[in-house]
C-alpha cells in the first residue's frame, strides 16, 4: 500500500487515459508498480520514475521509439480492445491469462456470488515447507486469493488455454494457503482487513473457458484431498468481451 501511494499520481494519470482498462499491481518482492493494460504490462514505476515499454530495457526502448504514455495507451486501446479487428495481433494475444485475471478482479462475483469483491489479491506469494525459514521451502505466486462474504478463504486458479497442470497447480496453492491460514499469516501481514477468517479449509476454484479444460482434469480431481471443496467454473469462449459463466460444477 505504501508503494501504491508513492506512485498514485502517475498511476492516476495513466488510468485517466483509459478508464477501466489499466490495473496497478505491485509485483511480489519489489517496490515497483507495474501498469497493466488489460493484463499486459506496458510500463513500470520504479524509484519515482515511470519507464515505458514491455521490454526490460525500458529506457532504451522509450528513447529509441520516442514513446509517450499517451501514444502507448492509445495504441493498446486500439489493438488490445475486446472488439479489436485483428484478433491475431501480437499485442491482442499476449498475456491472455493476465487479461482474464484482470476481468475476474474487476468483478469476482461473476466467478461466484459468494466471493467478496472488496478483498481480492493478485500475485500473492505463498511458501511451502515447514516454515518461511525452512531450507526446503518453495515459493509460488498464485493467480488470485479471495474470501467469501462469510470469511472462507478462496484460491482461484485461472487458465486461458488448455493446460494439464491446472488442477495440480490449484492443489499446490491450496496447500500453501491452508498452511499460511493455520499459521495466522494473513491477519499478521494485513490481508483481509476487517474480515474474520473462518477456520474451515479454503475453497478451490479452477477457472477456464468451457472448452479449454484439459481432458485429464476430471481424472486428476478424483485424487485430490477429500477436504478440498473444488469448484470448476467454465467461461464463455469470447471472454475478452466480458465474462459469462456457462457452467459451474
Amino acid at each position: 500500500e505504501e508503494t501504491r501511494a508513492a506512485a498514485r499520481d502517475v498511476v492516476g494519470r495513466a488510468q485517466a487515459l483509459a478508464p477501466g482498462a489499466i490495473d496497478a499491481i505491485v509485483p511480489h518482492g519489489t517496490r515497483d508498480v507495474a501498469l497493466r493494460f488489460r493484463g499486459l504490462e506496458f510500463a513500470r514505476w520504479h524509484g519515482g520514475q515511470l519507464h515505458l515499454g514491455p521490454s526490460e530495457d525500458r529506457r532504451a526502448a522509450q528513447t529509441k521509439r520516442r514513446v509517450t504514455l499517451e501514444s502507448l495507451i492509445k495504441e493498446l486501446n486500439t489493438v488490445r480492445h475486446p472488439h479489436a479487428a485483428d484478433k491475431n495481433h501480437p499485442l491482442y494475444r499476449a498475456a491472455a491469462e493476465r487479461w482474464l485475471e484482470s476481468l475476474a478482479m474487476a468483478d469476482i462475483t461473476t466467478i461466484d456470488a459468494r466471493l467478496n469483491p472488496q478483498h481480492v489479491y493478485p500475485q500473492v506469494p505463498a511458501l511451502s515447507g515447514s516454515g518461511p525459514d525452512s531450507a526446503g521451502a518453495g515459493r509460488g505466486v498464485m493467480d488470485l486469493l479471495g474470501v467469501t462474504r462469510e470469511g472462507r478463504l478462496a484460491v482461484i486458479e485461472l487458465k486461458a488455454s488448455e493446460d494439464i497442470h491446472l488442477a495440480l497447480q490449484g492443489m499446490d496453492y491450496w496447500l500453501r494457503v491452508r498452511w499460511h491460514m493455520q499459521q495466522g499469516d494473513f491477519s499478521r501481514y494485513g490481508y483481509f482487513s476487517g474480515v474474520e477468517l473462518q477456520p474451515r479449509p479454503p475453497l478451490l476454484y479452477l477457472v477456464a473457458p468451457g472448452f479449454r479444460f484439459h481432458p485429464a482434469t476430471d481424472t486428476l480431481l478424483r485424487y485430490i484431498l477429500p477436504e478440498v471443496e473444488c469448484v470448476r467454473v467454465g467461461l464463455n469462449e469470447d471472454w475478452r468481451r466480458g465474462l459469462k459463466v456457462v457452467f459451474r460444477q
